[in-house]
């Protein structure tokens, strides 16, 4: 069981956010102004499409990766956050149980095959 213990702190949200959201948004407007300038930009909102920021969200996904990749070569961590999460591990008395009822199970689907082989006509 997973659990995110960084939605408690307002600045990890933020950065998150900014990391996920903000920033392959800016960068494929940026990619766009330096290809076509301030039309290649309206563009984008002009073209008729249902949601452009995510639009632009994906466009821009792959130059974000990568400055979060190189950020993350300065820093672990600082481009792609590291989120904490909490294990749990099974009892033993469970996954004995869990391991039990699928031989049993397995075991009927066998005796079940072989009435079913007995059943048919041998070539």
């Amino acid at each position: 069981m997973a659990t995110d213990s960084s939605s408690n702190n307002p600045l990890d949200q933020l950065r998150l956010s900014l990391m996920q959201d903000v920033l392959p948004v800016g960068l494929a407007l940026l990619k766009r102004a330096e290809q076509g300038g301030p039309g290649k930009i309206a563009e984008a909102f002009a073209s008729g499409s249902a949601d452009p920021i995510a639009d632009l969200r994906q466009e821009g996904e792959p130059l974000a990766s990568d400055v979060r990749n190189r950020l993350d070569s300065v820093s672990p961590g600082l481009g792609n956050p590291v989120m904490p999460v909490s294990v749990s591990v099974e009892e033993p008395d469970a996954a004995a149980a869990e391991q039990q009822d699928l031989m049993q199970t397995l075991q009927r689907i066998e005796a079940r095959l072989d009435a079913l082989s007995r059943a048919l006509p041998a070539d």
